[in-house]
């Protein structure tokens, strides 16, 4: 891998996998990816006795760290909160000396079982999509990483029988690319509502919102 290339670490998290049509696939999506590191946590720790050394030199040894998983309850599946917990620890994720993560870059890779509609102010969730994980976004700014709004596909439930999986899938192996290769603009990216926006085509087209 050239030297110039980032390294990126995809963190899946899904309880349920057998009944995954969206996450599933994505992961072994990822696992193709050339620079990506891509570890399923409900498999690696059936237990949740999480190794914190280990995940914290793979934090050290990756640029670009992500989240894939489904949204349960506005939040993240049980496993990743528990890594939170004991994996950013003080002196190594923030406050006095904990600098380890300065610099690097974070999202989230989500699927909503909900339509896009129905993360708006005015929609049955009331919230949009950013505004749930805002906790997430601020803990990226507490440990000094670069936060970039969630990948995401909305609607999931229905995704599979009306064709849209295939098209994800494709745009997240070019997003996963494009961060190995450096070729990602972040400062464009940063402000978007969702990272599916990267892409003009989608930011444009009418059935983006309900259906991206």
């Amino acid at each position: 891998m050239p030297e110039d290339n980032k390294k990126v670490l995809v963190l899946y998290a899904h309880p349920s996998q057998r009944r995954s049509e969206v996450n599933a696939p994505m992961f072994r999506d990822a696992t193709s990816v050339k620079g990506v590191t891509a570890v399923d946590l409900y498999y690696e720790y059936p237990t949740y006795n999480i190794n914190i050394d280990k995940e914290q030199q793979r934090l050290i040894d990756h640029d670009i760290i992500i989240f894939q998983f489904p949204l349960y309850w506005y939040s993240t599946p049980s496993i990743l909160k528990e890594w939170q917990d004991l994996v950013l620890e003080y002196g190594f994720a923030y406050g006095q000396d904990g600098t380890a993560l300065h610099g690097k870059t974070f999202f989230c890779a989500i699927s909503a079982g909900g339509r896009a509609e129905a993360y708006q102010t005015d929609g049955y969730n009331h919230f949009t999509i950013r505004e749930l994980l805002q906790p997430l976004e601020q803990t990226a700014t507490l440990t000094g990483m670069i936060y970039l709004p969630p990948f995401c596909l909305f609607g999931s439930r229905t995704a599979q029988e009306e064709r849209r999986i295939p098209e994800h899938r494709e745009r997240w192996r070019e997003l996963l690319t494009l961060l190995v290769e450096d070729k990602f603009d972040i400062q464009q990216a940063m402000p978007m509502e969702k990272l599916n926006h990267y892409w003009p085509q989608e930011q444009t087209a009418k059935s983006d919102e309900g259906t991206s």
